[in-house]
């Protein structure tokens, strides 16, 4: 399974300055589509405080796709705030997918990956598989905290790597302007590039990496100097993925 493509799926959440902020909390609802087709919901909690987030999540597949494949989870991300984006210093997924259980928690110490414990434990790789150094876990976030975006204005929120970690897999996700956007959001064309944690032979990866037109819509949330994700499509083997933010509440 690759952890992150369905993460950037699933996405959401809510980067350098910012004024003091007292705790602001937003409750985002997304619909996560295929080729038109709903395949799945998330639902976000997220509270900004001025030198701290949380994001409380669940997810679940919806539609036609429950039919093959029956997934429910919950996620849960805190940490601190730093001029770009987030510093998280827990992240921990749960979820039930055709029947099996799966568990992912991530301890993090200034941006550096501390620990990691996957439930049932990841298998022996083997072959042409990529394994994971040092090096890798250092400077990195988790995939729902990446899209917790700090910028002075909407012109800094494209010019950025991402360096994500899910419990297996290190990857980039380079952002750049788009050339079309819509009014009150900016727009950023993103690619995909796997790092370590994960098999170059594995078609799906390939295409994420060489052939995949990902665009992320994002949009200021209030005062806080953030930047939410609201629009996002991203190209499959299969069809394109589309994640749509339906409504944003804040609280």
């Amino acid at each position: 399974m690759v952890r992150i493509a369905p993460a950037i799926a699933f996405i959401a959440a809510l980067s350098a300055s910012a004024p003091a902020l007292s705790a602001q909390t937003f409750s985002t609802d997304y619909s996560v589509t295929l080729l038109g087709i709903p395949i799945a919901t998330a639902s976000f909690r997220s509270t900004i405080d001025n030198d701290r987030f949380r994001i409380d999540g669940s997810l679940a597949s919806s539609g036609v796709a429950r039919l093959f494949d029956q997934t429910n989870g919950t996620t849960s991300v805190a940490g601190g705030l730093s001029q770009t984006g987030t510093v998280p210093s827990s992240y921990d997924l749960d979820y039930v997918s055709d029947r099996k259980r799966q568990r992912t928690a991530i301890r993090f110490s200034n941006g550096t990956v501390t620990s990691t414990e996957n439930i049932p434990p990841s298998r022996p790789r083997q072959g042409d598989w990529v394994h994971l150094q040092d090096e890798h876990l250092r400077a990195v976030v988790d995939p729902i905290s990446s899209t917790l975006i700090r910028a002075g204005s909407m012109g800094e929120v494209c010019n950025r790597t991402i360096r994500l970690y899910d419990g297996e897999m290190r990857a980039n996700l380079v952002l750049s302007p788009a050339r079309s956007t819509r009014q009150g959001t900016v727009a950023c064309s993103a690619r995909f590039e796997p790092v370590a944690g994960y098999r170059p032979s594995r078609s799906a990866l390939r295409y994420l990496r060489d052939r995949s037109r990902i665009t992320i819509a994002f949009a200021p949330l209030s005062n806080t100097g953030f930047y939410a994700p609201v629009d996002a499509s991203i190209g499959t083997q299969i069809g394109t993925v589309r994640i749509v933010a339906q409504t944003i509440r804040q609280q």
